[in-house]
């Protein structure tokens, strides 16, 4: 499925590396970006491990207030240790995001009707015992002053598509609904199905469906609105032994509205391949934003991987990085 990657001028910046002094990491790995403008200000949700080890957590970077969006220049948030500071506490959400940490973060600003009123939320994906799942999806939410947990999760696995486990959720509010794009499954199993499902408030959901399916091993599927229709990038992973095949990496597409139905997209662009480029490898986990509201400049971070010398079951170190890329409005292929 797809085309092979097209013509497109590109470059690549190197954002966090916990091995890399240069990009002000300090040894923590940083990662899963959501990167959204809020206020004056661009914002970008990470998350990782402020030390190495034990449960993720969710921290923030930032550019300073009325700067341009760009891939160089973010400031992490931190304590007065100067470790990362994370986003918030657990009182309310240990239980099930506790042990096994918060994953993958997606800032999104949608309409709550029952309060009647705008919402900012960081949804992600807990888990309860283990850093490797079963992941559940809840968010965080800004009460005017700072971010707040909640006591359980909001979408849970309920189809036996999704193997019991949720996470990855991409999500945007359009047309008053909350629309969310998910991963159902598990690495370890080889078995990455996309659903989708959609929401009046973000909190009741209706029933999923398979929006990719397992053998596409689509990872994400970042969703923008540019120009009155809608783009979305998204990864494909290779989770088996042996090299990645030639599909794995990043792709492009677009549709006039955000879509439920795979086929509805056109036909996809690859924009990035799996190729080993040092630092990284294999990306995942898109977040795309677009230097204007109907520009052709955009920014893909993305994460990526490289191996380390470390003895140990998981001698690899985690990357971030920025793709840099002119995305025109028109495309070929459907629709």
């Amino acid at each position: 499925m797809g085309n092979s990657t097209g013509p497109l001028p590109k470059s690549e910046t190197k954002i966090f590396d916990p091995r890399d002094v240069s990009t002000g990491s300090g040894g923590a790995e940083l990662v899963d970006a959501s990167v959204a403008r809020r206020g004056e200000q661009w914002w970008m949700y990470l998350a990782g491990q402020a030390q190495g080890s034990g449960a993720t957590d969710l921290y923030s970077a930032s550019l300073p207030s009325g700067a341009a969006l760009s891939a160089t220049g973010w400031k992490i948030n931190r304590s007065t240790r100067e470790e990362p500071l994370p986003v918030a506490g657990r009182s309310l959400s240990d239980a099930w995001d506790g042990k096994g940490g918060r994953h993958c973060p997606c800032y999104v600003r949608g309409w709550d009707p029952g309060g009647r009123e705008w919402r900012e939320r960081i949804y992600y994906a807990g888990a309860a015992q283990n850093l490797w799942g079963p992941y559940t999806i809840g968010f965080l939410e800004w009460d005017g002053e700072r971010w707040i947990d909640r006591a359980s999760p909001v979408f849970i696995a309920t189809e036996d598509w999704e193997r019991g486990s949720v996470y990855e959720p991409n999500l945007i509010y359009h047309d008053g609904k909350w629309k969310m794009w998910y991963v159902a499954g598990s690495n370890y199993e080889d078995h990455l199905a996309q659903g989708y499902a959609e929401s009046d408030d973000g909190i009741n959901w209706s029933q999923p469906r398979v929006f990719a399916p397992p053998e596409m091993r689509m990872f994400d599927f970042c969703v923008r609105e540019r120009g009155g229709s809608f783009d979305a990038v998204f990864a494909r992973v290779w989770v088996r032994e042996g090299s990645a095949p030639p599909e794995s990496g990043l792709w492009w597409c677009r549709c006039p509205e955000p879509s439920a139905t795979l086929s509805d997209w056109s036909q996809p662009i690859q924009i990035m391949t799996a190729e080993d480029h040092g630092w990284h490898s294999g990306p995942w986990k898109p977040s795309v934003q677009f230097k204007q509201a109907t520009g052709d400049r955009a920014l893909v971070f993305f994460d990526g991987s490289y191996r380390t010398s470390d003895p140990g079951p998981f001698p690899f170190a985690f990357t971030l990085g920025c793709l840099e890329i002119d995305l025109p409005l028109q495309m070929t292929g459907n629709p």
